[in-house]
Order: C-alpha cells, then structure tokens, then sequence
C-alpha cells in the first residue's frame, strides 16, 4: 500500500475511534469529520492529484475502504458515494468540468448520485425523472431514492432521462427546488445520509450537464456502477474484519464450561468460517481492483462479481458473528451488530444479488460457451 494510503487510512481510524457506535445510535457523522476528510481528498482518494486527490490505483484505495469499513460502515459510505461522484465527472465531465468541479470535491465539499428512484432500482433504465434543455438552461423534476450522503452533500449527480435517452446532471444541494429528506430509521448504514431527494422544476445552468447525454442510461451508468461494486466489496472486507477481530478476542477471553470458548469446536468453526470470508472476497477484491488498474476487458464482471462474493460472504459472517459473541453482540450498536444490518444492505444496493447473480450468467454463458 502506497504511503499516503496508509496514512489515510490512519487518519480514518483516528477519527472514528470509539465514536461508530454513537454515529449509529444518533445517525449522524458529524460534519467536521466528514469535512476533515474531505479536505485532505481522502472521501474520493483515487482522484489524480492535480485536482487535489491522492491519485490511489484502485487496489491502494480498496485497502483504504476496508480499512474505513471496518471502523464505521456509515462512513464507508459516504466515501463511497463520494468516490462515485467523482469517478463519473473524470468519466464524462469534458476537461472544463473536471477541472471546476474535481477540485471542489478534494477540498472539502461532499457529494452524492442520485440514480435510483421509487420505481427503478436495479431497473435504471426506468428511471422518469425527466431532464429537459431550455436554451442555455436545463429543468429537472422528479424524485431520488435513498440517496446515500445526499444529507451531508453540496453537489449531487442525478441521472434522468433526456430526449431518447438518459443524461446526468451535477446538481448543487442548494438550488431552488431541490428538497432533501433523511430516510428516519434505516436499516443499516444509519448515519449514512439515505435520503430522498426531490427535484421540482430544478433550472441550472447547462455547464452542468455532463457528458454523453441522449446516450442509454446503462452506458452512462455502467462505469459508475463498476467503480461502487468494488468500493462496496471492499467495504464488506473491512466488515468481515471487524466480525473476525471481535470473535477471536471475543472467544478467546469468555470461559464457559471449564476454558476459553475458542477451544470448542464449534465456536472454532465459526472462526474458520470467517477467516475463509475474508481472505475468499479479498482475493475477489484484489482481482477486481487489479483488473480496473489494468483496464482488463472483462473489469465489470470481476467488479460483479467481487460484489457477490464480498457481499454474501459479509452477511454471513456477521451473522455468524452474532451467533458467537450470543448477549454480548446484541447491543444494537455494538460493532458485530451494526454489521449484521449492514451486510444486509450490501446485498442490495449498487446491483441487488439476484441481478449480480444475472449479470454472472452472462459473464459464464460469454466465457465458457
């Protein structure tokens, strides 16, 4: 790992240090840690450093979500959304546009995309927000849903459709007719920032308008999507280390039946069971990140598929956690808990599993016909 990614990486963990739990319980990261970070371009740290990023490979930044994951997956989160934001201006924002708004996005500001809506999840292409120019303008209207960090954020990306196809538009948080709303109770991710965003007769300027718009909303949203499934898989690395860490102190100090619970054998395979998680969607996430610094043909599948594994493996090793640590993990908040509900929304968000399990037929049908 690069210098400067291990050193991110520990200024995440100074920040977070004793603090995940309250952030869950209030469901809230405060705004200064969020701004601490961003300031120092780790919220989306593979950005190049002439726009102010750390310009991390893909396989030095996964090592700093796992390692964000591990400590808060909230804060995960947010970065991920971050990293997305700013992936899909260095995509399709022409060199004007990475220069204003890349920079902003290094030095403090957050952001959030707004893809997904009340009737198009994994569906993107039926997305109804409509995205129309007038003139040197262009009008937004529709609604977003469970916007990740759209609470703590001053830009959004929002994909809607335009003419025949679809387009994305940089969305700045305060502009008249847009409205936020925080998901109340969510599941997991809880201080995250889900929220709903509203776009009610939204009129910016068309600088704003990235590029590629009146293209398919799958071209404009492939790119993007790759780069959150192996941020997302990282994360759920990070969880499953935190599971695994928590069990083996766990079971190694509680005593039940004459010694140390880690010399059962069942409670030993439930240690083994993780420690095979983990190093399983590692391996997954190294492959993935390897083959996007490599711009292999075939990065978008190991992107789903690291996913897949990394997600499943998260959701039952958390729970497997639970099942160890018994009264001590059940508090809501306590680090295997948080985990539990997490991993859970991994196996949905940036491609459900059924779809990644889709998308993987498809990659087989292609490779091994």
């Amino acid at each position: 790992m690069r210098e400067s990614a291990r050193q991110a990486a520990a200024l995440v963990t100074e920040l977070t240090e004793g603090r995940a739990e309250e952030w869950d319980r209030t469901g809230e990261i405060p705004r200064e840690v969020i701004r601490d970070l961003g300031t120092k371009g780790i919220l989306c740290a593979d950005v190049p450093e002439a726009f102010g990023g750390l310009g991390l490979s893909s396989l030095d930044l996964g090592e700093l979500i796992a390692a964000t994951g591990e400590a808060c997956s909230s804060l995960r989160s947010v970065m991920t959304s971050q990293g997305i934001a700013a992936w899909t201006v260095t995509r399709f924002g022409t060199p004007a546009q990475q220069q204003e708004l890349l920079p902003r996005l290094t030095s403090g500001e957050s952001a959030a995309v707004a893809f997904s809506e009340p009737g198009a999840g994994s569906d993107l292409a039926a997305v109804t927000t409509e995205i129309t120019r007038d003139g040197d303008t262009v009008v937004l209207n529709g609604e977003k849903a469970w916007v990740t960090g759209a609470a703590y954020a001053s830009l959004i990306v929002v994909l809607g459709r335009y003419g025949d196809g679809a387009a994305l538009v940089v969305v700045p948080a305060d502009a008249p007719g847009v409205s936020i709303e925080r998901v109340p109770d969510p599941l997991g991710c809880r201080a995250a920032g889900h929220s709903t965003v509203r776009l009610d007769g939204v009129r910016l300027p068309a600088g704003l308008l990235l590029g590629g718009a009146g293209m398919p909303a799958t071209f404009l949203v492939t790119s993007p999507l790759t780069h959150g499934r192996i941020s997302v898989a990282w994360g759920c690395v990070g969880m499953l280390r935190a599971c695994l860490r928590a069990v083996v102190r766990h079971s190694a100090q509680r005593h039940a039946f004459g010694g140390p619970i880690a010399g059962h054998q069942l409670v030993r395979g439930h240690i083994a069971d993780l420690h095979t998680a983990e190093r399983t969607a590692t391996l997954a996430c190294e492959r993935a990140s390897g083959d996007w610094d490599a711009r292999q043909p075939r990065h978008a599948a190991s992107a789903v598929l690291a996913k897949q594994v990394a997600a499943g493996a998260a959701a039952r090793g958390a729970a497997s956690a639970v099942q160890v640590l018994a009264s001590a993990g059940a508090d809501n908040s306590h680090v295997v808990a948080r985990a539990y509900r997490d991993a859970k929304l991994m196996e949905v968000i940036e491609g459900s599993n059924e779809i990644s399990r889709l998308l993987l037929a498809d990659e087989a049908m292609a490779v091994w016909a």
